[in-house]
This record gives C-alpha cells, structure tokens and sequence, in this order.
C-alpha cells in the first residue's frame, strides 16, 4: 500500500468516539460590564448551556470538556448541574488559563483515552445546529485531519494599512477575490493527535486551532457552515440571538 492511499488514524471508524472542548474562560468585554459572556443569558439560560446542547446534540458526542475561568470551575459545574443536559453524554469541567490557546491546551490534557476525534467549539456560538456539528464530525471520519464550517462573504473585503493615528483613516492596499475567501465558525473537528502536535509545537499566539494545524504543514479543509452559527460578542449579536431562538420556538414548538 503506497503512502497516499494508507488511511488516516480516523477514516473507516464512523464510532470513533467524539469529545467536544468548549473554552468558556473569557471575559467578553466588548458585551460590557457584568458577567462572563459565556454566562450570559439567552431566552433565560445562559449562552454556555445552550452551546453545550448543541454539542451534546449530536449522537456521536459522548463527552463535553467545559473549561471554566481560572476561579470559576465550581460555579460552571453548579451551572451545568442546575439544567437538563442529555444522560447520553457525559460532562467534564476544568479550570482553564489565561488566553484561549492555553485552555483548550488544558481541556485536550483533560481529555480520557479514547476520543480520538476532538471538536473544539466557542461558547460564543450557542446556536449551531446540529447538522452542521455532525458534518464536521463526518468529514475527520473521512479521513480528514483538520476540518472546520465556513460561509462565504457576503460584503467586499479590503486589505489596509494601520492607521497613522488611532481612529483615523487607514489606507487600502488591495481588495481579495472574496470567492476564495471564507468566514470560520466552530465547531472545528480535528484528530485528536494531530491537534495535540499542533499545541505541543505551535507556540505563535492564533485565533483558532485550525490555525495552529496550517502551521504544521498539515491539511485543513473547509465544510459548509451555517448562519445561525454566528458569533456573540457584541450587544447586537444578543438581540440577534433572542430572534434566532424565538423563530425556533414558533417553528419548533418549544
């Protein structure tokens, strides 16, 4: 068997088990003051717990790893005791660190032997559906070591220079062909071990994990995301949300 066609450590084993780490340590400042944001709460229940449903939504999550601020793991773990997850899936909290990089680090050595597959999934995206988590888990199944949901860009995008003085104007560069460009979302699916090369090796400071794989060389590819997989990190993204949920009650029922 030549080396392009030996299968990857995850393809051919669709009931690999499946752990999902969702880094909830942040503060949320651009939400303002008050709580963390993923304590924040939507129709009622925080914006942790709704993104813990939606992980725990697919069947082939059988553990969330929630890591919690530094001095907040007690309190997490009252939050998730306190309402009705799915008996099917189990649930961890750790403490986490300082920087989003280092708590998923932390959520990864939480992680029993096993789950070969690893989801890691922002707090701040509490709506995704399930399909979407599901394709991600599919395409690692695949064989795919890396795999993240993306939509594309709706507006024109400019590449510019830093402002001379803060606020002020910003020259452009360049304008991107936005055909080739795509808007990242979480769930990223990953194989376990390669995520864990990944922070082993990649000490650069990144805003995903996908990142971190790219700089080891490896593949990373893109799977369809959804708009209700938005980020919330401003007070408009809340109202947002609110909307979200309410189409879903009328439509759903609940």
């Amino acid at each position: 068997m030549s080396d392009d066609s030996r299968p990857s450590p995850t393809s051919g084993r669709p009931g690999a088990p499946v752990a999902a780490v969702i880094p909830a340590a942040g503060r949320g400042v651009r939400l303002g003051p008050g709580a963390p944001k993923a304590l924040r709460t939507l129709n009622g229940t925080p914006m942790l717990i709704h993104a813990v449903r939606a992980m725990a939504a697919s069947r082939a999550v059988s553990l969330v790893v929630v890591v919690a601020p530094p001095d907040g793991a007690a309190e997490v773990k009252s939050l998730l005791d306190a309402h009705a997850l799915p008996e099917r899936t189990d649930f961890l909290v750790v403490p986490g660190g300082e920087t989003r990089q280092e708590s998923v680090r932390l959520g990864l050595d939480a992680l029993p032997p096993g789950h070969d597959i690893v989801l890691v999934h922002d707090a701040a995206r509490p709506l995704v559906p399930v399909d979407t988590v599901d394709a991600v888990i599919e395409a690692v199944q695949a064989g795919a070591g890396a795999v993240v949901p993306a939509l594309p860009l709706a507006d024109t995008v400019k590449q510019v220079e830093p402002a001379a003085v803060p606020g002020g104007p910003e020259p452009v560069v360049s304008t991107p062909d936005r055909s080739r460009l795509r808007a990242v979302q979480t769930p990223q699916g990953f194989d376990r071990a390669t995520l864990v090369r990944a922070h082993e090796t990649v000490t650069d400071d990144v805003t995903d994990d996908a990142s971190m794989v790219e700089q080891l060389g490896e593949r990373v590819v893109a799977v369809p995301g959804h708009e209700e997989a938005f980020k919330v990190t401003r007070p408009l993204d809340l109202v947002l949300a609110e909307a979200v949920l309410a189409r879903r009650r009328l439509n759903d029922g609940f």
